[in-house]
């Protein structure tokens, strides 16, 4: 039997977390200021790489090459520049040698060589004005970022009769941190304020505009708190960073914004504030636990990767995902208990309306959306193939997509690091740093050494064959191939040096072997990442809707709204339309982790805004209307609020996508992109128009899965049931008295509710 109440009912998460409110509110504040402490310095703490694979046979020569030789990977350059004289000229081999000489006697400074003393024309620039000197700072990367800031100084700038600037990877590295945190100010300092203001033409209250944008406070800094405990334990990289700010602010806002509607529009109707929050948390709260559940989910997949890159996004990704779905939950309704029917306070809509008529009632731009939805079911098929057309044209680009790897480029032209690896790439003989590296480890004669050095001579696409340089049993030697470090040539000269024959066991690194063992890393995972995907969201979908064909079209539309991000992408990024107007340099390829990353942030945006309609069309499918109507009405209530908050996430992707890092730059703007997309196009067109098609099938489930739903399944506007042990109960009743009251209680306030949902 279902259990009957009198009057309105406050279940039991409600009375937990609005039975202290403000000793949850005080609660909250004094941990936001303990995140603020444990997180400080964060980024410090971070590194920035973690592009390529650590089990690859590349990662392992790497290693292998800096523990043994550590000359033969040197991550600091000094490009010393004579000006109009000759790197030959006595003075100026005076001046490199003494810098050589202190660089060596630096603390944390190996493997100091130069042109000077090898004489290797590899290091001499063709117009012989410019030389370099190499080493290698040791340790992880704070510790080679803190070296790095204590000599260069010392270093950089006119040195007697030359001048010197400083470069190499670990140069380029440091530099990026350090732009990505200056533009994550910025681009806070540039969403906040801009965020606010939007919010306040959503509610146009001010204090409800304000609850959003702290719940988003709160779940960055609580995220960052997260970051810094998990730097102690593993890598993580600076640019999850970015996902955090984007995350924290885009979700919280989105979930605030869903229950702070839906709580006013309970207000509207005369509930109390308690009976409103309760009534809030029963629907629009599940709907947020399911939205948050869907995007962890598509994040969770990047973990799947051994790239620490991408495993750093899953790490703050879901942090943040959790903290703030916990905030909309936890602290959002004790302060809007405590508010009550002032959260309606500070309309600040009025000012402007001071004068002029009030123009539009709200009903009749909540109406639009209705009108819309109308529309285009009665033209379903030329709505959902034109739009899937238009999606298909736009993703076209990616069939061109060519893969590589993030380099200086990826820096301001301006950057000093970029300058010096561009003098490098133009004006040097080779590109130092470009060619692969063979490590040769086990016995073996100079006669072995020779016969080896010959195949790989012979190989195709090879210009020559520096070495051996024998240490003991472990040798290696550098391979220059053809053409640039990282191109079609030099990845299938990896494939053929791995090949060759040798009395030794060989081992391949280089830039080209990091980008081939990665995209191999990616291409054995990424099935398992997207089956990943796809099942658990299949199942949430279902656990939602309790239908079979909903979450597969849940997942196709998805990745349909997905094709335009990636036509852009490789269109913009890869091919170098508009570079000149966004301001980065274009290096004819997509870092390899950069579509994945892409793809499981996007996607997981893509669900969330999906769940929000779809879970309002179920309710009022289960109210007790029929199929279009339900379309209808779950379009008209959650059009308006779906669009703003796409808006106000594609603000914040943008002000992310305003970063001078390129990588960074195509990370916020591709998903803004994406974003909007999803919410105008394809939630707005092809979502009502595909479920016309399909028509009252859209519901159908096998008996199984339907009493399995029925058991198990949740949904938003269901009702408590009780903890009865047969399948009957746990399903409720055609005379269950909440659902009775929940539709009578739907016809009577629809009007208000209209009026409230299109203000909010």
């Amino acid at each position: 039997m279902t259990e009957v109440n009198e009057g309105p009912r406050v279940g039991g998460w409600t009375r937990f977390v609005t039975a202290r409110p403000r000793l949850a509110l005080l609660a909250a504040l004094v941990l936001t200021v303990l995140a603020v402490l444990a997180g400080g310095g964060v980024a410090d703490r971070m590194g920035s790489g973690g592009w390529e694979d650590p089990d690859a046979e590349s990662s392992y020569a790497t290693k292998a090459l800096e523990r043994e030789f550590p000359e033969a990977q040197p991550n600091l350059l000094l490009l010393v520049d004579a000006g109009d004289a000759s790197v030959d000229d006595p003075a100026v081999a005076a001046e490199a040698g003494r810098l050589a000489e202190r660089l060596a006697g630096e603390r944390g400074v190996t493997g100091v060589g130069s042109y000077w003393q090898s004489r290797s024309p590899a290091l001499r620039a063709e117009d012989g004005h410019e030389a370099l000197i190499a080493a290698r700072l040791t340790g992880d990367e704070t510790a080679m970022g803190r070296t790095l800031d204590r000599i260069a100084p010392s270093f950089r700038g006119e040195q007697g009769v030359v001048e010197v600037r400083v470069g190499g990877p670990v140069a380029v590295r440091h530099e990026m941190q350090a732009i990505i945190q200056e533009d994550l100010l910025r681009a806070e300092l540039i969403a906040l304020p801009v965020t606010l203001v939007l919010l306040v033409m959503v509610f146009g209250s001010a204090v409800a505009a304000l609850l959003p944008l702290g719940i988003g406070i709160v779940a960055i800094l609580g995220t960052n708190a997260v970051l810094r405990g998990l730097t102690e334990f593993t890598d993580v990289s600076v640019f999850a960073m970015n996902l955090t700010t984007a995350l924290g602010l885009g979700l919280a806002i989105d979930y605030a914004l869903f229950i702070v509607r839906r709580f006013r529009e309970e207000l509207s109707t005369g509930a109390e504030p308690l009976t409103a929050v309760g009534t809030t948390l029963r629907t629009a709260g599940r709907t947020v636990l399911f939205s948050a559940l869907t995007v962890a989910v598509s994040l969770a997949a990047m973990l799947l990767f051994p790239q620490y890159f991408l495993r750093s996004f899953a790490y703050a990704g879901i942090a943040v995902v959790l903290l703030a779905a916990a905030a909309a939950l936890i602290l959002l309704p004790a302060a809007l208990v405590l508010l009550g029917h002032r959260v309606n306070s500070l309309d600040l809509r009025t000012l402007l309306r001071r004068g002029r008529p009030a123009g539009k009632r709200p009903d009749e731009e909540g109406a639009a959306w209705g009108r819309a939805a109308t529309l285009v079911m009665r033209r379903a098929p030329f709505f959902a193939l034109g739009t899937t057309a238009v999606l298909v044209l736009l993703g076209l680009p990616f069939l061109g997509v060519r893969f590589g790897t993030a380099d200086d480029r990826q820096l301001p032209s301006t950057a000093e690091s970029h300058t010096v690896q561009q003098h490098i790439r133009e004006g040097f003989p080779g590109s130092p740093g470009g060619g692969l590296d063979v490590l040769a480890e086990g016995p073996a004669t100079q006669a072995q050494y020779a016969a080896y050095k010959e195949r790989v001579a012979a190989l195709p696409e090879v210009v020559r064959v520096d070495g051996p340089l024998v240490k003991g049993d472990t040798a290696y030697f550098t391979v220059l191939p053809e053409g640039e470090a990282v191109d079609d040539p030099a990845q299938r000269l990896v494939g053929d040096l791995r090949a060759v024959d040798a009395p030794f066991d060989t081992s391949v690194t280089g830039a080209a072997a990091v980008l081939v063992d990665s995209k191999d890393a990616l291409g054995d995972r990424i099935p398992a990442a997207a089956a990943f995907i796809v099942v658990v969201t299949l199942l949430l979908v279902f656990l939602l809707t309790g239908s079979v064909l909903i979450p597969v079209q849940a997942v196709v539309l998805n990745a349909l709204s997905l094709t335009a991000m990636f036509g852009a992408v490789v269109w913009v990024f890869q091919d170098g339309h508009l570079s000149g107007l966004l301001g980065f340099t274009t290096t004819g390829s997509i870092e390899t982790t950069l579509p994945v990353l892409m793809f499981c942030v996007a996607f997981g945006l893509s669900m969330d805004y999906g769940v929000f309609l779809l879970s309002r069309i179920k309710e009022e499918h289960d109210h007790g209307g029929d199929h279009e109507q339900a379309v209808r009405h779950g379009l008209q209530r959650t059009g308006g609020l779906i669009t703003a908050a796409a808006v106000i996430l594609a603000v914040v992707m943008v002000a992310i996508g305003t970063s001078r890092v390129t990588n960074t730059k195509m990370l916020g703007l591709g998903i803004a992109l994406a974003v909007l997309m999803d919410a105008m196009i394809v939630r707005s067109l092809l979502v009502p128009s595909v479920m016309r098609l399909t028509g009252r099938a859209t519901w159908w489930a096998p008996g199984p899965l339907r009493r399995f739903h029925e058991r198990f399944g949740l949904s938003e506007g269901e009702s408590v049931r009780t903890p009865a042990g047969t399948a009957e109960a746990a399903a409720g009743s055609d005379t269950d008295p909440d659902k009775e009251s929940a539709t009578g209680h739907d016809k009577e306030t629809e009007g208000a509710r209209d009026t409230v949902e299109a203000r909010g």
